[in-house]
C-alpha cells in the first residue's frame, strides 16, 4: 500500500503542529496478518505494532548494531510513531482528542552485542514530545529482540488516552 499524506481535520492543532515540524502523517499501513491497526476501548486507544513503513516500504532492514546504525534506527522509530498516530487518527477522527500518551512499547531487532535500545526508541519519544508537549510524556519499554516481522529493525505500539467525542 503506498503511503500518501492524509488530509487534516479542519482546525486540528496537532495536525498544524505536525505540519510545522514537516511531519506528514502517512496513510494507515494495511495489516500484514489478522489484526486491526488500532482499537478503541473506553477512553483508551491501543495500536498494533507499527513497522517503519515509508511510502509503503521498509527503508532499511536488518539488525541494529550490525546492518543498521542506532541513529538510522532512531529515525525509523519516529517513522513507526507517525504510522501509529495515523492509525489512531483513523480510529478517533482527530488527534486533538488525545489527552495523554500513556505508554510507548518499542522493539529493536538487535545484534547480540547491541544494548542501546533506549536511545533507538528515543526517536519516537522525542517526536511525541515535540508534537504533544507535556501530553506526550509517557511510560515506556525499549526491548531488544532477535527478529521482527519483515526483518524490520524497529517496531512500536502506542497506548493513548482520549477525550470523549463531541
Amino acid at each position: 500500500m503506498a503511503a500518501t499524506e492524509q488530509s487534516a481535520p479542519a482546525g486540528s492543532r496537532i495536525r498544524a503542529r505536525l505540519a510545522q515540524l514537516n511531519l506528514p502523517l502517512p496513510e494507515v499501513a494495511a495489516p500484514v496478518a489478522a489484526y486491526v491497526p488500532a482499537i478503541v476501548t473506553g477512553s483508551l486507544v491501543q495500536t498494533s505494532g507499527q513497522l517503519p513503513f515509508v511510502k509503503g516500504a521498509l527503508p532499511l532492514t536488518g539488525k541494529v548494531g550490525a546492518e543498521v546504525t542506532p541513529e538510522a534506527a532512531a529515525r525509523l522509530a519516529a517513522a513507526c510513531c507517525l504510522n501509529a498516530l495515523a492509525a489512531i487518527e483513523a480510529e478517533i477522527g482527530d488527534l486533538d482528542r488525545i489527552v495523554r500518551i500513556v505508554k510507548v512499547t518499542g522493539y529493536v531487532a538487535s545484534d547480540p552485542a547491541f544494548s542501546g535500545q533506549p536511545a533507538v526508541i528515543n526517536g519516537a519519544s522525542e517526536l511525541l514530545g515535540q508534537v504533544f508537549g507535556e501530553v506526550g510524556r509517557h511510560a515506556r519499554a525499549a526491548v531488544g529482540v532477535a527478529v521482527l516481522p519483515l526483518d524490520a529493525p524497529v517496531e512500536l505500539d502506542l497506548l493513548v488516552e482520549i477525550a470523549p467525542a463531541d
